[in-house]
């Protein structure tokens, strides 16, 4: 039997600020207990057999237009800026990503200008008041072609599902530009941990946090005033009205003897290729070495939940576990998994500190 006054399940952001948090300010014992063998969650980084700092589960880009929680962060890392960019491959070459103005240069074959492009996005956009999905977002901004090109078919192969069926939010994400401006995000702040991710996770841990990796929190006896639960919500209430539908991913690690492989940090993959895209951690990491390695994503149906899948049928089955959790004041459900969220790590931060507020005056 363990006994600690708060039992946290889930070693990843929530799990961690919110174990961070409850222990610094209140004085709280907390229990985190990890399926993984390591801290960080998806975010997790390590150095391969290469010796390259690489994210094991897929491109980590840190990007957030919020203040309070790169200073929150800041406790326990250092920041080196990090400019994201992306390209996508098809029709056998690599194209300029988000869209842009680059982009549309690339297609005419010659140096453009903004208007010269707004003027072409302007005669292909297919007027939709108020996109309700993501592919009328996308058509609405651009057109069928670039949609196709671009979109279409990246989507069905990341979600199984048509963009027609998701939510806006999907590939609202990515901006479309008009100017030269190619980063992936519009974001204030766009940077990654000095050291990595594990080192930052390493760095919250504290004497009144204990933390066992490589176990099931279902196999071990707690006694705990309160639990933290970061894990799929449906899993937690042993599936009961279903199992809410989750996408997994697999990952390819390729280690080659070349200061960089591929033209950028991510390159996607929406046509060719069964994964989706594929990530060169060197670029954002500001390692210096002769070497690289390439991790690829490989979208699947079974495995760990990566991405609750942000459509209106899941939301509403969703809710009736939302209902059920609501009814358990001993428990706060947190992160994209235990709210069923499509979030950034900064919005996961972000809610795991609302919690410890709302905690902190009921514990």
């Amino acid at each position: 039997m363990k006994k600690c006054d708060v039992l946290i399940v889930g070693a990843g952001f929530a799990g961690m600020t919110l174990a961070e948090r409850l222990s610094n300010e209140l004085g709280k014992h907390c229990l985190v207990i990890e399926k993984r063998k390591h801290l960080g969650g998806n975010a997790y980084d390590y150095k391969d057999s290469a010796g390259i700092l690489v994210h094991a589960y897929g491109p980590h880009l840190f990007h957030t237009n919020s203040d309070r929680i790169v200073e929150y962060l800041s406790r326990f890392t250092t920041w080196i800026t990090a400019a994201y960019r992306a390209k996508s491959y098809t029709d056998g070459k690599f194209w300029s990503f988000p869209i842009n103005l680059h982009t549309y240069e690339q297609m005419v074959g010659r140096p453009s200008t903004s208007e010269e492009m707004e003027a072409y996005l302007k005669g292909r956009r297919v007027h939709v008041a108020h996109p309700s999905n993501s592919e009328e977002m996308v058509i609405s901004q651009v057109g069928w072609d670039l949609y196709e090109k671009f979109y279409k078919n990246y989507v069905l192969k990341q979600w199984k599902r048509p963009a027609n069926q998701l939510d806006v939010a999907v590939c609202s994400r990515i901006p479309i530009r008009t100017t030269y401006n190619d980063l992936l995000y519009n974001d204030t702040h766009q940077c990654m941990p000095l050291q990595g991710y594990t080192a930052m996770f390493q760095r919250m841990v504290n004497p009144k946090i204990e933390v066992l990796l490589g176990v099931d929190y279902r196999e071990v006896q707690v006694e705990a005033q309160h639990t933290v639960f970061t894990g799929a919500i449906d899993g937690y209430f042993g599936h009961v009205h279903g199992v809410l539908p989750y996408r997994s991913l697999r990952f390819e690690h390729e280690s080659f003897e070349e200061e960089y492989h591929q033209p950028a940090a991510v390159v996607a993959y929406p046509n060719s290729e069964k994964y989706t895209r594929s990530f060169e951690a060197k670029y954002v990491t500001g390692q210096k070495c002769k070497n690289t390695t390439v991790v690829r994503d490989y979208p699947e149906d079974h495995g760990d939940p990566f991405y609750p899948i942000p459509a209106p049928d899941a939301a509403k089955a969703y809710e009736k576990y939302k209902e059920m959790a609501e009814g358990l004041p001993s428990v706060s459900f947190v992160g994209r998994l235990g709210t069923y969220r499509y979030q950034n790590m900064d919005q996961t931060v972000a809610q795991a500190l609302a919690e410890f507020e709302r905690l902190r005056k009921k514990l």
